[in-house]
């Protein structure tokens, strides 16, 4: 099983940034698809973004569209998710999850995946 580790929540105004670092035990590419998740109090779990195994695809959930960023270095075993624009509705905990899919064309923002992290918590208040 995947080992997955979460880090740079925090607490940051609205209209500011955070990257999220999801770090791997394994190497990610090309064999695993990545995906990033949130769920506040109250709410069910959301897709957000995802990269699939090959890195040929990238996407995103329409709330966070055109504000966060998926990326990838192989090297390092992490996946970042930039968030800029930071609003108020972005405060959650923030997971990735990890799946084996060897040379994948696509991912998915559905929570499919098999080896979950256990969570950054991401606040954005005043």
């Amino acid at each position: 099983q995947l080992q997955l580790v979460e880090s740079g929540g925090g607490l940051v105004q609205p209209g500011g940034s955070l990257r999220l670092a999801c770090t791997s035990s394994e190497f990610i590419e090309p064999y695993y698809d990545i995906g990033w998740f949130r769920q506040a109090p109250g709410k069910e779990r959301e897709g957000i973004s995802c990269i699939s195994s090959s890195g040929r695809d990238m996407k995103y959930a329409d709330s966070v569209k055109g504000r966060f960023t998926i990326s990838r270095d192989n090297a390092k075993k992490t996946v970042y998710l930039q968030m800029d624009s930071l609003k108020p509705e972005d405060t959650a905990v923030y997971t990735c999850a990890a799946d084996w899919a060897p040379n994948a064309p696509l991912c998915t923002i559905f929570p499919r995946y098999r080896d979950w992290g256990q969570g950054t918590q991401v606040t954005v208040s005043p």
